[in-house]
Parts: structure tokens; sequence; C-alpha cells
């Protein structure tokens, strides 16, 4: 495992210095130890945030595994400050081949875990594949993860309870808008250098992601074209402000495509070909199946890097594609991922949904939403951390709304 500890030493103490609610977390969990002679294995992706993650659950009494949930996303630096932490093992590196990565997900659950903490899936179907009955459950903290795990519970073949972090209020309403809105932007405009203002940018999937993206390239300048399935949405996204249109038709102006669906070729073969030159392709989903690599090849008489993480694409007809990060998640494959202070909050989530799923074992095989009081405290810790204060209702005013009915 190559990388410089000391530099990744001072990125994680950077994060944790902006992580507030995790802070005021951590006295808690310290004298509780809720994962006292716990196994916790994590795939996630591998930067100083989540290093943060993984010592505020050692720090509650966990033995922690840690690998990246994306072979691009994983800091070396990182990684290897992490494993000299006590209690915490890391198996993973930057750049890992498909086989390597595979191999470093089965090393983090040699541990024999009693809980799962994922970021796209892949722990939890290694574990349906090779099952292990010490498994007591475990969250989920991506569209994509979530929308596997209600596939697998829908067939009966779920093994064990997890939690649908990635739908709870406090972690869609901001990790997702906020999050994504402002970490794609950096990512594209790090690996680019390119002016945004009155280029038209194409936003394929208008949920929350989606929408975090679309509200940043207005605000950058950009005209905004909307492509999505779901009419609603739809409908959403023209009375915001923004054009809608499906995506043969936007692929023939747009300047830059950022997809945020969470599913297989959003951008098509047929749409990709009728795209003008200079075409600039950014993928904010899990998977790089949104836009695929290789449907570019296919297409392409030659290709070639031109920037560090842009793959350019040249047609038989002399136009050219420009793919950022092989089509996988660019905030993080080309930047940092979600501001510190967005994963604060998705972290905070994670923690106590860990705790709760303790408290409460065991439970049925099936995917159980955040409760709402955990959304509640940490929107109310936030809040705290912000020196921010809210009214509360009047006895009177819990009685006529019926709150306090039996």
């Amino acid at each position: 495992m190559a990388g410089n500890p000391e530099r990744g030493r001072s990125k994680i103490d950077w994060a944790t210095a902006h992580m507030p609610l995790l802070d005021r977390l951590r006295t808690s969990f310290r004298e509780e130890r809720p994962f006292a002679d716990r196994r916790i294995s994590m795939s996630i992706h591998l930067e100083a945030k989540t290093a943060c993650l993984a010592i505020f659950l050692r720090d509650g009494g966990a033995e922690v595994w840690v690998t990246g949930s994306n072979p691009l996303s994983t800091q070396d630096d990182i990684a290897v400050a992490l494993a000299e932490e006590d209690r915490i093992t890391v198996h993973a590196k930057h750049g890992a081949s498909a086989k390597e990565y595979t191999e470093d997900l089965r090393r983090t659950l040699a541990c024999r875990p009693d809980l799962i903490l994922d970021d796209g899936g892949d722990l939890v179907h290694l574990l349906h594949e090779d099952p292990q009955e010490n498994v007591i459950g475990g969250c989920e903290e991506t569209t994509t993860g979530v929308g596997r795990l209600r596939i697998m519970a829908k067939e009966n073949r779920l093994l064990f309870p997890m939690f649908a972090v990635n739908d709870a209020k406090m972690k869609s309403l901001f990790d997702n808008r906020y999050g994504t809105g402002q970490s794609v932007w950096d990512g594209i405009f790090r690996s680019t250098n390119l002016l945004i203002a009155g280029k038209t940018v194409v936003v394929v999937g208008y949920g929350w992601c989606g929408r975090g993206i679309a509200q940043r390239a207005s605000g950058l300048g950009a005209r905004v074209t909307v492509c999505e399935v779901n009419p609603i949405r739809a409908l959403e996204a023209w009375m915001e402000g923004f054009s809608v249109a499906p995506i043969a038709e936007a692929t023939r102006t747009a300047d830059l495509i950022i997809t945020a669906t969470g599913c297989a070729d959003a951008v098509p073969e047929a749409a990709l070909r009728a795209a003008k030159d200079g075409l600039v392709l950014a993928n904010a989903g899990h998977f790089n199946v949104e836009v695929r690599p290789e449907t570019l090849a296919e297409i392409a008489r030659s290709q070639r890097a031109v920037r560090e993480g842009v793959e350019e694409y040249e047609l038989d007809d002399g136009r050219r594609f420009y793919l950022l990060g092989e089509g996988r998640l660019v905030n993080l494959a080309l930047g940092d991922g979600h501001p510190v202070e967005i994963m604060d909050l998705s972290f905070a989530i994670q923690a106590l949904t860990l705790r709760h799923l303790l408290d409460r074992a065991p439970l049925p095989a099936d995917v159980y939403p955040v409760p709402s009081e955990i959304d509640e405290q940490v929107a109310r810790l936030k809040l705290e951390t912000l020196g921010v204060a809210t009214d509360s209702l009047t006895a009177a005013q819990r009685e006529y709304l019926g709150l306090d009915a039996a």
C-alpha cells in the first residue's frame, strides 16, 4: 500500500476539525461503548471523511475492517494513515483492478463481521454468495445500494436486516442534494478547467442528486436541460425553471452531460451518435454503467488521455467526446467527494442507526427505514453546532394537533 501517512493524517485531522456532530457524539459513544466486542466491516469511498467515521466507530468499542467501494475514490495516503490506527484494518488501494477490488472486499469480510456498513451493495452481495451466520445487520449509504437491497428483499433473498440510510431525510435532503450538487462540480472543474457559464448542461435524472447538480449548474450561469423518465420529477424540473427533453433530443445541443440516475445506459449509443463535437460526459451515479466507456470505445476510431482523468474519443467524422473519470463517480474519482460538513450529517446518521440496530437485534431480514427520531436528533444537533435556535410547540398546540393522544 503506497502513500504518505503524514499527509493522510493531516487530511484526517482537517476533516475531524470540521465534523462537529461526530465530535459531539464521540463522548457518549466512548462512555457507552455500544460496539464493544463487535466487528464492523466497511466498504465505503476511502478518503479523509470516511476515515473519521472508521475512527469514530473504533472509539465506540468496535474492531473495524475497511475497504473502498470504488477503486478510483480510494486515497492511498488516507488508507496508509488509517491503517496505523489501533483496531482498524485496511484493505484498499487506488486504481485496484476488478480482481484486486473484489479480493479486498473478501479480506474485509474475513473478520466475520457482526455489522456491515456498505456503500453501493458490494459487501452485501458477497455475503450472499458466501453467507456468514454471525452477521446481525447493517446500513446502506447509497441510492444504488438501497435499490439492490430492495430487489433482494422482494425476491426473499435478503439474509439479514439492512437500514436504508440513503433514504433518511438528513441524508437524502442534504448529502444527495447539497453534497452532490457541490462535489460533482468540484470534480468537473478540477479535471477540465472549463468555463460553465453560457454552456448547455444536460442533467439526466432529477432525484435529489440531479436536483443539486442542476441547481448549481444554473447558479454557475449554464443553460440547464433535465432528462427524466418519471413524469412527476420531470414536471418538478419544469416548474423550477429548467428545460425538459428526451435524452435523444437534449444530447444534440449539449456541451456537458451529467448522469445521476443509478440506472444503466442513461446515455445510450444512439444519443451519443447524435451529439455535437466537444461533448463532455460525467457520471454522478455509483457504477460506471450510466455512460459506458465500452460504448464510446466502440463508436470511436481512436481514444487518448488528454488530461488527468479525461479520455478523448474521436469518431470517424472528426467529432470528439470527452469522458471524465472513466465514467465513474466524478466527484470522488476526480475530487475529494462531498464537503466535510455534509458527510458529518450522513455519518452521524450511520453511527446512530448502527447503534439502533444493535439495540433492537435480532430483527427479521428486511430493508428498514431510519427511525424519524434519529433524523430529528441529528437535525437538532446540527442546529446547535450552528448556534441556531428554533421554536417548540406549546402544550396547547400539541393538544390541538393531537400529538399527545394515545
